[in-house]
């Protein structure tokens, strides 16, 4: 049994810390509290959870596997988390070869996953606020929709403490290295904690506190909006579910009605910022550009009320991809981040991950998601990411 500090108390620190004290070893939770982490991206009213990926048949097979432990999870905890609404995908031109609507609709087709393809003439029938006859094409998945995710980290930290998990509240201000060697964390008041392995699962703050990995890791800033629209039965999953709306051109994607507001964020290129700056704020660019989406797409919304605003913060990699692996360089560390705007729906498997790399086990995704330094900024996977 090895005594592993998880620094990040976010999704994927306590899904690690969980996971790693069912191997049967001691794990002791760091985070500067409190808990859930209000900056914390994974601390919101929802996240999105859909296999769509375009042509990337990991994503598409690790999602279809994640939906289903996300059921069980409901099951196990007695509340339900996890909002089976469907995921609508929608373009305002033919699907075309390359179009992630296309490719999507291509693995999910391989991989025997059920959608529903749609023509314009029954589409606003059945999906009303959008804009009519702004759409030709597009897709419905049934088996997708979303989870509370704020709900979902206080369930996971309340179970991680009744295994036994300690929960240690402090900022963590370096790591105790010897000889290459990591040994343990430094807490802000000089307070040491020693333990044979450390995962930094820090999100958006690791390339801040492990200033090294700035060359491979960076925070971006994303606009958030709740809106209560003046029509809500509109806005019923079944008339309204989460959707994408040229998500590869737009960026903008939303949740149906919950908790009496809509959901619409920006899945962008973003800002590049600390999750501390005093700049993390939806500004007035953001709301313009909003509105205008807004007008052209669901007017329905265009002129309702934004009851609150909020930036999620992203840690990128450059490829798009999670980066999960065991630093090369300083033996008993591994770095648990790179969610790119698209990592809570994983939440049920990536403690399986994390804790693979600290225990050196095979795994054929920590093959995707390893050690890369060398792989530069560029365009990622996903079009919307860089504007395109």
């Amino acid at each position: 049994m090895a005594t592993v500090i998880v620094v990040g108390g976010g999704i994927n620190g306590v899904t690690s810390a969980i996971e790693l004290k069912t191997r049967g070893h001691k794990v002791i939770l760091v985070d500067p509290g409190p808990l859930p982490h209000p900056l914390a991206a994974s601390t919101d009213i929802s996240k999105a959870v859909r296999a769509a990926y375009g042509p990337d048949e990991d994503y598409t097979a690790l999602a279809e596997r994640c939906i289903e432990l996300w059921r069980k999870w409901d099951a196990k905890f007695g509340i339900e988390l996890y909002h089976e609404t469907g995921v609508l995908f929608v373009c305002q031109h033919r699907m075309q070869p390359g179009d992630f609507e296309y490719e999507s609709c291509r693995i999910l087709e391989k991989q025997g996953h059920r959608f529903e393809r749609f023509d314009s003439s029954t589409f606003h029938q059945r999906f009303p606020a959008f804009a009519e006859d702004r759409f030709q094409d597009g897709f419905f998945d049934p088996d997708a929709g979303y989870v509370e995710s704020g709900r979902v980290v206080t369930t996971l930290l309340e179970y991680a403490k009744s295994r036994g998990i300690e929960l240690r509240q402090g900022k963590f201000t370096g790591l105790n290295e010897s000889n290459h060697r990591v040994e343990g964390v430094v807490l802000e008041d000089r307070h040491q904690i020693s333990g044979d392995a450390v995962v930094v699962a820090a999100g958006a703050w690791t390339p801040y506190l492990l200033p090294f990995t700035k060359e491979f890791l960076r925070a971006t800033a994303h606009p958030v909006f709740h809106l209560r629209p003046k029509q809500p039965n509109f806005f019923l999953p079944e008339r309204f579910p989460f959707f994408g709306a040229d998500i590869s051109t737009t960026g903008y994607y939303g949740f149906p009605l919950n908790q009496g507001v809509v959901k619409i964020a920006n899945h962008g290129p973003g800002r590049e910022m600390s999750p501390d700056s005093p700049a993390r704020a939806v500004t007035r660019e953001d709301e313009i550009d909003l509105r205008k989406f807004l007008r052209s797409t669901i007017p329905a919304l265009v002129d309702a009320p934004i009851v609150y605003t909020r930036v999620c913060m992203y840690c990128d990699t450059n490829d798009g991809d999670f980066w999960i692996a065991p630093d090369p360089e300083r033996l008993n560390l591994v770095i648990a981040t790179g969610d790119c705007g698209h990592g809570f729906k994983f939440a049920p498997v990536l403690g399986e991950l994390v804790a693979d790399a600290v225990e050196r086990k095979e795994n054929p995704l920590l093959k995707k998601f390893r050690w890369r330094p060398e792989i530069k900024s560029g365009k990622t996977k996903e079009a919307a990411r860089f504007g395109g």
